[in-house]
């Protein structure tokens, strides 16, 4: 479709960033909550008197809700529309903090943990979808890779916010959680003046709002680059005209049907991989590492230098994703992470147990970085947000089993036991998208999909 044609051709310019600023703020924030409760647990525990499994449930609490917010926001953003989707979450998100940041109790504070959770699952998920429908194909990984980037600064503050405001403020860990949702209230503003995809306006049939997106982008990069626009070129595929109403019983089978399961089954396993590898890693390193009597685990410096390393491991994913494709990068971090898993297994001084945590940490959110990239591709546009979310939603089942596998398997495999069933799972993700992954790099959305799959039909969708 010739709309479509024109937007593809827009080169990557201010209009795009301010986007990505916006979209990645958002991802700082979920970041920043997921990891600032790891340093909420000892003052709740003070507070309420609570037992090892009451901050077990905290700490699974926001992986939780995380699951379910991921799915809902899938289903609602191919219905209702992706932007209203990241209004409602972040909305949704805030007041929950807020609530926990009050919770007279540790039920009150439990359910508010859960229901942020919600609020951050739905968030991310839409966010990456959203945006990759603006985005040219040649810059598009870069361009989400570098947008899951921003989860990395979010936990670098969570540790800061860790270190200098809940161990010196009197209920610092009260204040901990709002600061983690006061700067919304800002981005929330910020996110007033966002357009809908104009790609589920199309999917929709709302083409006179969808030409006005298009078109008021294509002044804001005219403008911002001081250039005339290059020639729209010949469109490819357009969306399927058909659009049917997605809910979640619909989504599976279409999914999961001939002509799609063979992508849902490789982003599915990748999304657990990563998380069920992410999850156990940093859940219980430092458990172990004590156990082996090496104290540094529990100090400000080994949070600090892991959470740093997120930072090029991202940003050097996303530039990978358009030289080497996206499935290659993948592939390449996820073997970095099994490699860096074992080393870390040998290891048993302070430093090379550091050195080796960093570099696991590098390669495993670059990881992230491809796989955030990658799932939009895969689904067609009438789908898009529900795969990604199911997908995230499925990846987040790793999140809540890893802790749980790992801790029953350190008892009886120890140490090097761990990190090596941790590593068999990795190399595990490594075989898969290197076959069966799809090449996406350079492709459009539509060419990916609308080309390459049968338009939804009535079997597929009733």
């Amino acid at each position: 479709m010739t709309l479509l044609a024109r937007l593809d051709r827009l080169p990557l310019s201010r209009p795009h960033y301010v986007l990505l600023l916006i979209g990645g703020l958002g991802y700082t924030f979920d970041g920043m909550d997921s990891a600032v409760v790891a340093f909420l647990l000892p003052s709740a525990q003070e507070a309420w008197g609570l037992s090892n499994g009451q901050l077990g449930l905290i700490g699974s609490a926001t992986p939780f809700g995380f699951l379910f917010g991921a799915t809902a926001a899938g289903l609602l953003g191919d219905r209702i529309g992706r932007k209203k989707v990241m209004m409602y979450a972040l909305a949704f998100y805030a007041v929950f903090s807020v609530v926990a940041a009050f919770a007279p109790n540790y039920e009150v504070f439990l359910g508010a943990r859960v229901l942020a959770g919600a609020g951050a699952g739905a968030e991310s998920a839409i966010i990456a979808p959203f945006l990759s429908e603006f985005v040219p194909a040649k810059r598009r990984g870069w361009f989400i890779g570098a947008l899951a980037g921003f989860f990395s600064f979010g936990f670098v503050l969570a540790a800061l916010i860790g270190r200098f405001v809940v161990p010196t403020l009197d209920d610092g860990w009260r204040v901990a959680q709002l600061i983690t949702a006061v700067p919304i209230v800002m981005l929330l503003w910020w996110r007033r003046s966002l357009p809908e995809s104009p790609r589920f306006l199309l999917q929709q049939g709302r083409h006179e709002e969808a030409e006005a997106v298009v078109a008021n982008l294509e002044r804001r990069v005219e403008r911002a680059t001081g250039q005339t626009l290059p020639p729209v070129p010949p469109a490819s595929a357009a969306p399927a005209k058909q659009t049917p109403k997605v809910n979640l019983l619909s989504a599976l089978r279409f999914l999961w049907s001939p002509a799609m399961a063979k992508r849902t089954a490789v982003i599915w396993l990748i999304w657990f991989v990563i998380t069920f590898s992410y999850y156990g890693f940093f859940s219980w390193i430092p458990t172990l590492l004590v156990q082996r009597g090496i104290t540094v685990t529990k100090s400000f410096e080994f949070s600090i230098i892991i959470y740093l390393a997120q930072i090029p491991g991202y940003f050097s994913a996303a530039w990978l994703t358009e030289r080497l494709d996206r499935k290659n990068t993948i592939a390449i971090y996820l073997a970095g992470s099994a490699v860096s898993a074992f080393w870390l297994s040998q290891m048993d001084t302070p430093a090379t147990i550091t050195l080796a945590g960093a570099v696991l940490s590098f390669f495993l959110n670059g990881t992230y970085a491809g796989v955030y990239s990658y799932t939009p591709e895969v689904f067609p546009t009438w789908i898009r947000a529900t795969g990604t979310g199911l997908s995230s939603a499925f990846g987040r089942v790793g999140s809540i089993l890893a802790p749980t596998i790992i801790g029953l398997s350190a008892a009886s495999l120890g140490f090097a036991g761990v990190f090596g069933l941790t590593t068999a799972v990795l190399a595990a993700g490594v075989i898969c998208v290197l076959v069966f992954g799809l090449s996406t790099a350079g492709r459009s959305l539509e060419d990916l999909t609308e080309r390459d799959l049968p338009a939804p039909n009535k079997e597929m969708t009733r």
